[in-house]
């Protein structure tokens, strides 16, 4: 293990620190605009490293980098039959009992005095404002981060462009290879296509990036077609007969299929972006992240697989943060220059904002999205009785919601525990 791979792991771990904490000053400022009392704001769990009283709040850090919190007094109502800065002791069944201890917990820290600045009194919407926060902040962090990467550095963008004809055809399932007397030449050099040849309509039809020429070749399959070319700034047309070939997905990698195929490779530069390709990118990638949320269940199944059958890991598949820190260790190491290496972890980092943002808006407890939901509710609820001219509801009891909670909870430390087992016995490699 180089010194790089160390420095990498450091590097990543360092900037889930930062982001952690940004993540909670996103709760900490509104809840205290809002006049939420704010008692204790941490990063990390554990044993408390450090920490340093300001005001009514500890700040501190603690040993197990792997999350945080802002600690708000009354998170959870008393329940309506009980005086505010009271609870009924009496429980009527376990679930009961349970849902009064964490009561108990959540009041505990009310102070005479502190019965206007509790979490569950304020406004509908302030909640959803304060609960919301971490999440925005992880997307704040990770459109920085990818604007940095894209606007600064740029990115690698294929354009239409021959940079190489291919003298072969060599089916996309084989190994590798040069090419052999018996191997047939491409249609691209057959018909004559020269490197710096721009492809600029494809059957008449005006073409203007490398992804709608790669789709018109594939869609139109084996059969002759004309290609419209610039050429030393001369337009010309070039007569082709495509053959059928298998080759990989545009859209899935790990799938081959039988398309039409022209045999050349395309020129490709570094582009620095503008803001709009930077909002066009993480929109994107927020949509393909979601879907992967979606997905998860599925997805663990592969990485159960993967730790116990030997399985090899899906590169795409979840992961954990030892998994991610590996990741920033092999980066920092590969034989690639320092600049190339620098945009690798800035992205990873970008992108692991990215995920955790969208994760913490599950409308469940007790991630963020599950108070940003019973805030919702109560303000539907109070806006419906505004409407129907009935009396205004009370705080939407989100206690009641425990058990789901605890069953959530359980579920979320198993994943944990199982992703840092398969990082541990079976990581993802970005190189093999």
């Amino acid at each position: 293990m180089s010194w790089l791979f160390v420095a990498g792991i450091a590097i990543f771990l360092i900037g889930l620190m930062l982001s952690i904490a940004l993540h909670e000053i996103g709760h900490l400022v509104p809840a205290k605009l809002f006049g939420v009392k704010v008692t204790q704001f941490m990063v990390g769990f554990g044993p408390t490293m450090w920490s340093r009283r300001k005001g009514e709040t500890e700040f501190g850090i603690k040993w197990i980098p792997f999350g945080g919190y802002v600690r708000m007094i009354g998170m959870l109502p008393p329940r309506s039959s009980d005086d505010p800065a009271k609870l009924r002791k009496v429980s009527t069944g376990p679930w009961q009992s349970m849902i009064d201890t964490a009561r108990e917990v959540a009041l505990e820290d009310v102070k005479p005095g502190d019965e206007d600045r509790v979490f569950y009194r304020k406004a509908w919407w302030q909640k959803v404002i304060i609960m919301s926060g971490g999440p925005a902040m992880n997307f704040v962090l990770a459109f920085v981060l990818f604007a940095i990467v894209l606007m600064g550095y740029g990115v690698q963008v294929t354009q239409p462009v021959i940079n190489e004809v291919s003298r072969c055809v060599i089916p996309a399932s084989a190994q590798a290879r040069e090419c052999t007397a018996t191997d047939p030449l491409t249609p691209a050099a057959s018909a004559g296509l020269r490197p710096g040849d721009r492809i600029v309509t494809f059957e008449g039809r005006k073409i203007d990036s490398w992804d709608g020429v790669a789709r018109a070749i594939r869609a139109h399959g084996a059969g002759p077609a004309v290609v419209g070319i610039q050429r030393d700034g001369r337009a010309m047309d070039v007569n082709v007969n495509l053959i059928a070939q298998e080759r990989r997905s545009l859209d899935d990698p790990d799938k081959l299929e039988v398309v039409g195929f022209l045999g050349f490779t395309p020129v490709t530069s570094l582009e620095q972006q503008s803001v709009g390709a930077v909002a066009t990118h993480m929109w994107d990638l927020t949509a393909r992240t979601a879907q992967s949320i979606v997905r998860l269940p599925e997805k663990m199944v592969g990485v159960w697989e993967a730790a116990f059958s030997g399985e090899e890991r899906d590169k795409n598949g979840p992961i954990g943060i030892i998994g991610a820190g590996r990741i920033g260790g092999e980066i920092a190491s590969a034989p690639v220059p320092l600049e190339a290496r620098v945009v690798s972890l800035v992205t990873l980092l970008a992108g692991f904002n990215l995920a955790v943002g969208l994760f913490n808006l599950i409308p469940l407890l007790p991630l963020d999205g599950g108070h940003v939901a019973g805030a919702l509710w109560e303000g539907l609820k109070r806006a419906f009785a505004r409407v129907t001219r009935r009396p205004s509801p009370g705080h939407v009891d989100i206690a009641k919601a425990l058990p789901l909670t605890y069953a959530m909870a359980f579920l979320m430390i198993i994943m944990a525990g199982l992703l840092m087992y398969a990082d541990l016995v079976n990581p993802v490699r970005l190189f093999d």
